[in-house]
């Protein structure tokens, strides 16, 4: 079953999230725009330019490769490759023309969408999620920079983001994926109820259930074998593998919650 999301608070918290990031990195210091991200061959800049290079890759537009980039170590995928691509292209420009590129491609995009009817925000879609609403594919959007403004607060000491508005989507978008985690990857047995307390910008508690498979629930009969209390930067820190120490308490079944803890990494 596809996902239907409300069309213009997405929007709204998209437009939000392009404009910190915009903030954000704008009255950086050169040597602070060059620092290494934490991502595997990108530095701060690069990040930016991943940013753009995505969004111009869903305008529609190419990029030519100005070397091969297949053999990169941290380069998996087709993806990965057209990625290293649009950084190329952009390493290759200044920092103003950089951002430039930037608040051009954000607000053509962001006219674009407002623009669409809720047939085709509606539509069926390919998607990096597999096929699902281009509405989904538009949450995933603003999950993935919602991700990379904590790597680049992360890399330069920072702080953690503080808009409610797009770390109310990427909440929801890591809770779409909590039965996949929970089943798939820590392949919690059947019978075994757990909690997961976001806390901090956006806090919800969500109970999975796992029987045949894991499923969310409204509510558990009883307390869960394990609570897993985190803040929404560091479930995503350790969802991506991120350096740096986050922090999760685990209540009840410790051995349980390490072993969950230990299988958070999904994202690539």
């Amino acid at each position: 079953m596809k996902t239907i999301v409300d069309k213009t608070p997405l929007i709204d918290a998209l437009q939000a999230q392009w404009t910190t990031i915009d903030q954000l990195v704008s009255p950086l210091s050169d040597d602070q725009w060059n620092a290494d991200s934490g991502l595997a061959g990108w530095t701060v800049g690069d990040i930016v330019a991943h940013v753009i290079g995505t969004e111009n890759m869903l305008d529609g537009r190419e990029v030519t490769p100005i070397r091969d980039v297949s053999e990169l170590d941290h380069v998996v995928n087709p993806i990965g490759v057209l990625n290293e691509n649009w950084l190329d292209h952009y390493r290759a420009l200044t920092r103003d023309e950089v951002m430039a590129d930037y608040r051009s491609v954000t607000a053509k995009r962001l006219a674009d969408l407002r623009a669409m009817d809720d047939d085709a925000w509606n539509a069926d879609s390919v998607t990096p999620v597999g096929p699902e609403s281009y509405g989904r594919f538009i949450r995933v959007r603003n999950f993935d920079c919602w991700v990379h403004e904590l790597d680049i607060r992360d890399a330069l000491d920072l702080g953690e983001p503080s808009d409610p508005a797009p770390a109310r989507f990427t909440l929801d978008e890591f809770v779409h994926n909590l039965p996949y985690v929970i089943g798939k990857k820590a392949r919690v047995p059947s019978g075994r109820t757990v909690t997961v307390d976001f806390t901090g910008l956006v806090p919800e508690q969500v109970h999975i259930a796992v029987t045949e498979r894991a499923a969310i629930v409204p509510a558990l009969d009883s307390r869960a074998d394990v609570t897993l209390r985190v803040s929404l930067a560091d479930y995503t820190r350790l969802a991506g593998g991120r350096p740096g120490d986050p922090r999760v308490e685990i209540d009840g079944d410790r051995e349980l919650g390490e072993s969950i803890v230990g299988n958070l990494h999904y994202l690539v």
